[in-house]
């Protein structure tokens, strides 16, 4: 081992293949070794246990992305040596074996068992470009890489990571407007994520047009990957947030439904809008402000003769329980005495050509200049411009066009960006821009109201954006098969570290028909973000626009939602914590189960880690559903299922297909019109009856302010146990009164009539209960009879709230 390393010689144009080589000359440095030759430096840093980043540069540093990764290196017990031309570096859950002679690394698991493996190719350039090749496991499945259209298990396609403005994208198109170039492998010796530290444009083929191997690489900057192994698909996920940051716990409006439409105007259409929802009975959080609320399209401003008060009628909607939500993009209108252009430009805040010169393309408003958001000055500009909507009343902001977007859609390469003091070009700042942006937007909306909660929506971003913004699919088209790729887009989403996210509900480019706007309803009571957009010069796209019973099944969704807000909104406090997404691939419980990636049941996944949600085709009257390892009832009957089992289901409009997995707790509440409304203050707790133990932990502060970081939040852990035959409510933490004064407890799948409570037993009462309304009888025809499920004679128990630990007793299960 030498001490004197040679310095790595400057990159020179080639057309061929160049191969990292040998490397001879290595040496131990803090929590891993370095080793260069002539042509390159490979570093191999154990970042802490389970995870190993692996930087390999042809110049003399490493060129790093500075915004993703937020976590330093850890001390990690580990051992270093070399045998046979070859390092060995182990740490608790990884063997590393670097091999000198060509630089390939192959990682194991404590047992041995060998994870993911070089090619002999290794780690090459061609030019510019630097790629990594990686050996096909026997077996091996790849999921996940963010927003990507396809199936589940990626094996057989490649991708594009470049932030692309797509409208009307198709089901199989790539890229969109979102890159996160991390994705997971997983195969019966175990499963691992590599997380591409690279932001320039990307390629990750997973075995398409070769049968030798699967290839990462970037067109420029460095070889930069974090390979992340733990026992579970589902620590590997929370290990990679840890790496890249977690949401920020969301208002809760922000659950609730929110409707958008390209555009709503002029004010009255508005009110219009507001006092539909609450006269039909529909409940509704949120209205979007599109483009047209602006003067010419011009951020920061109102068109006077649309919206001549602003600030009144927000208050208006207000009253009613509506927030709203303005639509930012970043495009400023070169005017003369537009005040963001002026200002922007005598304090050196647009994104540039290399002579100085600010960068203009058209966009809405016409010729525009870009904010760039890769500066810290420009973010914080931006902030103090959104006092122009925060003293209006807004309450969320919605970063659109932020790829950045331009009509032409080919944005020149040679512009230069800030990086935050390191410049560069569009080709590395290009995929971060969208990312940026939706930090200034948080950051602003903090600026302006720091008591509450920030809500931002991005459509753009990079890893790590999960940090300041829900995340949407983008302009989706009103089909079938669009609604089913945008349950895909949603789980993959939640796979790369992105919770918070949702699509078009109904679809935002063409017109949903009457079925279809039915079924993406129900669809979307069951995803993070719940949120219905249409396009402009498209038919009215309102629960109420496609008829009754459209309307009807709509409205019985959206209370469904409501009802179930106490079960999503801890979850996502739990997603703030543990990173794992809220909309949860059935690859993340079940990885090893084949059937799942089958193209039948590719799209199921489970919500709220409870709910195994089988998205389906407006069109069919019956489908097939896998149901995975566990026990399973039919949300709406209580119908009894085993697992591994595939079954069918009659799926009529009005009832999605949704099964409870044993074992499950959830809460609920009663109707609301909105998330700020009062509820009856009773606490309803679900309990089935399995063979597992389950739990689940309810979670509560006001919705809106950062008191919980305080102390004021109340949370308390419901339990489950099987063999003890008991439900345990352990005593409520924190400072937080909570707002529920009684407790009705429902009994799925036991055969008890009563329940030992605190020594005595207690009599259970008995209700036919329904998670649905009867839809009206809109036609008298016998064969036009609606059908209507509920779940006969279920036992429950009405209890106060209990301030302690409270443990029932002698729970008997049917199955």
């Amino acid at each position: 081992m030498s001490q004197n390393l040679p310095e790595p010689a400057s990159p020179q144009p080639n057309s061929r293949y160049i191969s990292i080589g040998n490397l001879v000359n290595w040496k131990q440095v803090d929590q891993g070794i370095i080793a260069q030759n002539e042509i390159a430096q490979i570093k191999i840093t154990v970042v802490k246990d389970g995870m190993v980043r692996v930087q390999s540069s042809r110049n003399e540093s490493f060129d790093s992305n500075p915004y993703s990764v937020i976590s330093g290196t850890e001390t990690v017990d580990l051992s270093i040596e070399e045998i046979d031309q070859k390092i060995h570096i182990k740490s608790t859950l990884i063997h590393l074996q670097f091999d000198l002679s060509n630089g390939v690394c192959s990682f194991f698991d404590s047992k041995g068992n060998l994870l993911n493996k070089d090619d002999s190719l290794g780690i090459s350039w061609i030019g510019t470009e630097v790629t990594c090749y990686k050996e096909i496991q026997p077996n091996e499945k790849f999921i996940g890489l963010g927003e990507k259209t396809g199936n589940l298990n990626r094996f057989g396609s490649a991708y594009v990571n470049w932030n692309t403005d797509y409208f009307a994208y198709g089901i199989a198109d790539d890229p969109l407007y979102m890159s996160i170039p991390f994705y997971i492998g997983t195969h019966t010796k175990g499963s691992y994520g590599i997380y591409f530290d690279n932001s320039h444009k990307t390629v990750f083929n997973f075995g398409a047009s070769t049968d030798r191997f699967v290839y990462f690489n970037a067109e420029d900057g460095d070889m930069d990957y974090y390979f992340i192994h733990a026992p579970s698909v589902a620590e590997i996920i929370s290990s990679y947030t840890s790496l890249t940051g977690r949401m920020k716990m969301p208002p809760k409006w922000a659950l609730g439904f929110q409707q958008c439409r390209y555009s709503y105007y002029p004010d009255k259409e508005v009110f219009a809008l507001a006092n539909t929802f609450r006269d039909k009975d529909i409940p509704a959080d949120v209205i979007y402000l599109d483009i047209h609320h602006m003067s010419h399209y011009k951020v920061f401003t109102f068109d006077g003769k649309k919206f001549p008060d602003p600030k009144s009628m927000i208050a208006r909607l207000k009253e009613l329980g509506f927030r709203v939500v303005v639509i930012m993009d970043p495009g400023i209108k070169k005017e003369p005495g537009y005040l963001p252009y002026e200002e922007g430009k005598s304090e050196d805040l647009f994104v540039k050509y290399p002579d100085g010169k600010d960068y203009i393309a058209q966009v809405w408003p016409g010729w525009c200049a870009f904010p760039d958001f890769t500066k810290e000055k420009t973010r914080t500009w931006w902030g103090e411009k959104m006092e122009f909507y925060a003293q209006t009343g807004v309450d969320g902001y919605w970063a659109d066009m932020n790829e950045p977007a331009s009509w032409g859609q080919f944005t020149p390469n040679l512009i230069e960006f800030d990086v935050d003091g390191n410049p560069a070009s569009h080709r590395k700042a290009r995929n971060v821009y969208g990312m940026q942006m939706a930090r200034a937007a948080q950051e602003g909306a903090l600026l302006q109201n720091p008591e509450k909660r920030p809500f931002v929506l991005t459509r753009s971003g990079f890893a790590g954006v999960q940090r300041f913004a829900a995340a949407w699919t983008g302009d989706n088209q009103s089909t079938e098969h669009h609604m089913l790729a945008g349950v895909r887009l949603i789980n993959s989403l939640g796979l790369s570290g992105i919770s918070f996210s949702g699509f078009d509900v109904g679809g935002f480019a063409g017109e949903a028909s009457k079925s279809l706007f039915a079924r993406w309803m129900s669809i979307g009571a069951f995803t993070p973000l719940y949120r219905a957009h249409s396009m402009i010069n498209s038919k009215d796209a309102e629960p109420w626009a496609f008829g009754e019973e459209v309307e009807e099944i709509s409205r019985n969704y959206l209370k469904l939602r409501y009802k179930l807000l106490p079960t999503i909104y801890s979850k996502m406090q739990e997603s703030t914590q543990n990173g794992l997404p809220v909309s949860s691939s059935l690859a993340i419980s079940f990885a090893q189960d084949e059937r799942i990636y089958a193209s039948a049941f590719q799209n199921q996944y489970l919500f709220c880690d409870t709910f195994l949600v089988a998205p389906v085709e407006s069109t069919k009257a019956i489908t097939k559903v896998y149901l995975p390892e566990s026990s399973w009832y039919y949300l709406f009957t209580d119908e009894f299922h085993s697992g591994k089992n595939t079954i069918y289901q009659d799926c009529p409009l009005a009832y999605l297909p949704v099964y409870v997995k044993g074992g499950s707790i959830f809460t609920c509440q009663s109707d609301l019109p909105h998330t700020g409304a009062p509820h009856d203050g009773i606490l309803q707790v679900h309990v089935y009856a399995g063979k597992e133990n389950g739990s689940f932990n309810h979670y509560e502060d006001d919705g809106e302010s950062w008191d919980f970081e305080k102390g004021q939040f109340h949370k308390r852990m419901l339990s489950y146990d099987s063999m003890q035959e008991t439900l345990t409510m352990d005593t409520p933490t924190g400072e937080y009164p909570g707002d529920f004064s009684e407790m009705k407890i429902y009994f799925h799948g036991f055969a008890n009539e009563t329940v030992e409570l605190a020594g005595r037993q207690e009599k259970l009462k008995f209700e036919n209960f329904s998670f649905l309304g009867r839809l009206s009888e809109f036609d008298p025809l016998p064969d036009h009879e609606t059908r209507f499920f509920e779940i006969k004679a279920l036992p429950y128990l009405s209890i106060k709230y209990p301030d302690k630990k409270l443990i029932i007793k002698g729970l008997k299960s049917i199955n």
